[in-house]
């Protein structure tokens, strides 16, 4: 079991209603972890183009996730 601080950006933030959280998970990476988190959370839904950062640097979503990583997961982000 790891221990990893999870941290929500922007739409994510919104409807998780919290900018982070720690969890204790069994994931062993972002793309497991973060359907694990849509069954906690019910409005977390996957989005095209999200992005994750592991430990603070854009990581792919197969990346292997280590006890006391912090786990960033960031919408799209639309702009004009």
């Amino acid at each position: 079991m790891k221990h990893l601080q999870v941290e929500y950006f922007a739409l994510f933030r919104e409807r998780v209603g919290q900018a982070g959280e720690q969890v204790s998970s069994d994931a062993a990476n972002p793309q497991e972890l973060f359907t694990e988190l849509q069954t906690r959370h019910a409005g977390l839904e996957s989005l095209l183009n999200m992005k994750v950062a592991v430990n603070d640097e854009l990581a792919d979503w197969a990346t292997p996730l280590s006890d006391g990583d912090r786990v960033l997961f960031f919408p799209p982000v639309a702009g004009g």
